[in-house]
């Protein structure tokens, strides 16, 4: 069952909410304006509005879902922020290998304190490691998963702000690119979705294309839903097969 509107996911998990800016793909965070917005209609688990919370509460919500289901861990803050102590990771963790039935997604921009995290633990065979690789700036994020023994291994190239350029995608199993959405949002060129794309397909992994965002493939600025998803009048959206 799809409770979430984010295109290569099923479900979302929250057991942490709230962040801070951390590079460049932050500067118009979706969720930072999603809390914010909760908070002022008095939602509680949003009462610390963007500020990094976790909720023991929520820990125990995916025993409930028994329908197997991709989960995406933490959609509105980062697992790894510097506030979110380990030993709550540990409980996420705990929960994640409870449930063998779900896949959960876990994407992070803080690559360093992830590593610190599973240099002496076992990955849960369920769960995906990603990185979000927005501009050339971050590549080095690449390094940091393409060794570690997860399932899948994925690249997040959203909001896509700059020409990535030639990717080593060794040891990576799936990748994902989208514009970026809003009043503020930054134009991603046509160019730079294609060069990802050409260089998954030369290294046979698979391509997710989410959305233009505000910018469509015309270069002109108009609502995310006119311009859609389509490359060149088709759907790029695979999975990896497990």
């Amino acid at each position: 069952m799809r409770t979430t509107k984010i295109e290569w996911t099923e479900r979302t998990w929250n057991p942490v909410t709230g962040c801070t800016k951390f590079s460049d793909g932050c500067g118009n965070c979706y969720a930072e304006t999603m809390s914010r917005r909760l908070c002022a209609m008095g939602m509680k688990k949003y009462s610390n509005s963007f500020k990094s919370t976790m909720h023991d509460k929520c820990l125990t919500e995916p025993l409930s879902w028994k329908k197997p289901s991709t989960i995406f861990v933490c959609s509105m803050s980062d697992l790894f922020h510097k506030d979110v102590l380990f030993e709550f990771v540990d409980k996420v963790m705990d929960i994640i290998k409870q449930t063998p039935q779900h896949n959960y997604q876990i994407l992070t921009k803080r690559v360093e304190r992830m590593a610190g995290y599973f240099n002496d633990k076992v990955i849960p065979e369920n769960v995906w490691i990603g990185v979000t690789v927005e501009s050339s700036k971050y590549k080095d994020r690449i390094d940091c998963i393409r060794n570690l023994n997860a399932k899948v291994k994925f690249l997040s190239c959203e909001p896509l702000i700059d020409d990535l350029g030639v990717l080593d995608l060794n040891g990576i199993n799936w990748v994902i690119v989208g514009g970026e959405s809003g009043n503020k949002a930054r134009p991603m060129k046509e160019e730079w979705l294609v060069s990802i794309k050409d260089q998954t397909d030369k290294a046979n992994i698979p391509f997710f294309f989410k959305q233009w965002g505000t910018w469509g493939q015309d270069g002109v600025k108009r609502s995310k839903v006119k311009n859609g998803k389509l490359l060149n009048g088709a759907i790029y959206q695979k999975m990896p097969k497990l």
